[in-house]
């Protein structure tokens, strides 16, 4: 069996004012071209199809463009829900894509309601991105006690894949996953608190009959697990200026059969625009002007110095692609604490951002928080 692994679309994304789907449109077109030229059997979309939860009709229109696409070449689609995608938009889209022969799954379903499916012998398991309150009661996640949190998220997903790879009990079970894998490198451009610290999933989760892991949530194209083998097939194209631009990234062709360790393809292409960040002082900046002016994407420059609005303006008036302009001044990074944001959770983080915050202030954050949370994950 040959399968098409890709994940982290993000149609709708819009980077500093510039609407990138047209690119990654055009990156969904190029893997129908895949689709057909290796002969792929079966094609696994491990999340995040979506930048937000509402998008632009464009936005929905190349998601099903290529979802017809597929139909015409009748390969089947198994699609899972990310954590920038509405879980009930696309319950309510999978009826109509299931016309087009993909399998849509928004919401966590276990093995008897269908949270495993099957595709010429095969089993997959299926399982779409969780937030700690889907797993966590409130109490447990506002408590204090991070550690806890941790430590009952880590359990909690345990029992979820355990309990959905036993639904994989044939010659070729695969696993698809939005997570994150403890010791995977980000891309980026990520969202730092559902990716780090209590998000990180231990690989040893996955149990070793899993002929696969297609994994989706990270931008960097990486394998993570060696047995069974898990990898992140990373976003189709560089979607924001934290992202390394020549780190890997875009869709993976994997081999499976019974009896045999998977057999793993990156595909060899640079969609869409690449982004750079120009690190230039004031005097050195006419000299690299050509430099930036010449790059063939989009640009961020980071001066050294005070902030100058004329120079910001001349900037942005002369340099068409260029999408941001930053002044730094040691003294303004000086007086900035360094916080690793990453390391806290929600109650951390506002305690740290109102240092004099009362109790009854915490207490009250913590209402809305869980709130919040008692309809949505973000």
């Amino acid at each position: 069996m040959r399968i098409l692994h890709t994940a982290d679309w993000h149609l709708g994304k819009v980077l500093k004012g510039r609407d990138r789907t047209p690119e990654i449109q055009e990156a969904l077109q190029a893997l129908l071209g895949l689709v057909r030229s290796e002969r792929i059997d079966l094609v696994l979309v491990a999340g995040d199809l979506f930048d937000r939860s509402v998008v632009s009709t464009e936005a929905e229109a190349a998601a099903f463009e290529f979802f017809v696409g597929l139909r015409e070449r009748n390969v089947p689609a198994l699609v899972i829900a990310g954590n920038h995608d509405s879980r009930e938009r696309l319950e309510a889209l999978a009826p109509l894509l299931s016309l087009t022969g993909a399998t849509v799954r928004g919401h966590l379903r276990f093995v008897e309601e269908g949270g495993v499916a099957s595709y010429r012998g095969a089993r997959v398991a299926l399982l779409p991105f969780l937030s700690e309150r889907r797993l966590i009661k409130a109490h447990h996640l506002l408590s204090g006690n991070t550690a806890e949190w941790k430590g009952i998220y880590a359990e909690g997903m345990r029992q979820v894949i355990a309990h959905l790879a036993q639904g994989c009990d044939a010659e070729i079970n695969l696993f698809m996953g939005h997570l994150t894998v403890e010791g995977a490198r980000l891309g980026g451009g990520e969202f730092t608190f559902y990716t780090t610290n209590s998000y990180a999933v231990p690989k040893a989760h996955f149990p070793l009959h899993l002929s696969y892991v297609a994994l989706g949530h990270l931008h960097r194209q990486q394998q993570v697990s060696e047995a069974p083998q898990a990898w992140y097939a990373g976003s189709l194209i560089q979607l924001d200026f934290g992202e390394n631009e020549n780190a890997d990234r875009g869709s993976l062709i994997v081999e499976v059969e019974p009896g045999q360790p998977p057999r793993v393809h990156k595909v060899d292409e640079r969609w869409g625009k690449p982004l750079k960040t120009f690190r230039v002082s004031r005097d050195s900046l006419d000299r690299r002007w050509n430099e930036i002016r010449d790059f063939a994407g989009y640009s961020k420059v980071v001066i050294e110095g005070q902030g100058n609005p004329a120079l910001r303006e001349r900037l942005f008036k002369e340099l068409p692609d260029l999408l941001e302009v930053e002044f730094h001044s040691e003294a303004e990074e000086a007086s900035q604490a360094s916080v690793a944001v990453e390391n806290l959770d929600w109650l951390e983080a506002y305690a740290q951002y109102r240092q004099e915050a009362s109790p009854e202030l915490l207490a009250a954050f913590r209402q809305v928080y869980e709130e919040v949370h008692a309809t949505g994950d973000h």
